[in-house]
């Protein structure tokens, strides 16, 4: 992790997605000034676990990408996707 001080652009940034971002933004600049720390704290949580889940998702890839295991409990849901897709199919949607 950096050692870079949170602010409210690097919290933008650390977030990646521009909606996600905007809404960040937008609940900052209009927090009333008594809850602008919270706010402030709480997307800087946010921010924080979407770096992190960034980095384990890296470390899976380069795992994978080298042929090992990746790491954790991982619970294969094919069929329940492909039956849930096959349901959707048969009532005529796309």
């Amino acid at each position: 992790m950096s050692t870079q001080p949170w602010t409210i652009e690097r919290i933008r940034d650390a977030l990646g997605n521009p909606a996600l971002a905007q809404r960040f933004l937008s609940e900052i600049n209009k927090a009333p000034a008594h809850d602008v720390l919270a706010v402030f704290a709480r997307w800087q949580n946010i921010a924080e676990r979407t770096l992190a889940s960034v980095q384990r998702g890296h470390e899976a890839a380069a795992i994978q990408e080298a042929g090992g295991d990746i790491p954790g409990q991982w619970t294969d849901v094919t069929d329940r996707v492909l039956e849930e897709a096959a349901r959707i199919r048969s009532r005529g949607a796309a």
